[in-house]
C-alpha cells in the first residue's frame, strides 16, 4: 500500500489540493477568464462569505494530510465530494479548464482503490 507509485500518487494529489486551494484565497496563480455561466457561479459562491473559504481550508487540510500521510483513508473519503464537485463544476461551466479536475478524480480514484481494505467495515452488513 505504500509503493512508490502510491507515495508520488498521493504527494503529487496533495501538493495540487494545497496549491490551488491556497490560490482561492491568496489569488498567486492567475488564471485564465472562465466562462460568464462559470464567472456568475464562482461570484456567487464568493458572495457567501463563506463557501469558497470552507473549500480551499478543506483543500489545504486534506492535501496536508496526505503530504504528511495523516489519516490518508480519512481524507480521500473527505475530499470524494469536493472532487465530483470540481469535475462537474468543468464538465458542466468550464469544459476547456477540466484537465486539473480529472487529474484530482483520478488521483483519487487510485489511491482509494489503494486503500479499498480499509473501507470494508464501511460496506459490511
Amino acid at each position: 500500500m505504500n509503493s512508490k507509485f502510491t507515495q508520488i500518487v498521493r504527494i503529487l494529489l496533495g501538493l495540487i489540493l494545497v496549491v490551488f486551494g491556497a490560490n482561492k484565497i491568496y489569488s498567486f496563480i492567475p488564471l485564465p477568464s472562465p466562462p460568464p455561466e462559470a464567472a456568475s457561479f464562482m461570484t456567487s459562491l464568493a458572495a457567501t462569505g463563506y463557501a469558497l473559504t470552507v473549500v480551499a481550508i478543506l483543500e489545504i487540510i486534506i492535501g496536508l494530510m496526505l503530504i504528511f500521510r495523516l489519516w490518508v483513508p480519512f481524507a480521500l473519503l473527505v475530499l470524494v465530494p469536493i472532487s465530483l464537485n470540481i469535475l462537474l463544476f468543468h464538465l458542466f461551466l468550464d469544459v476547456p479548464a477540466i484537465g486539473t479536475a480529472l487529474l484530482v478524480i483520478i488521483l483519487n480514484g487510485i489511491l482509494l482503490y489503494k486503500h479499498r481494505r480499509k473501507y470494508k467495515p464501511l460496506f459490511a452488513q
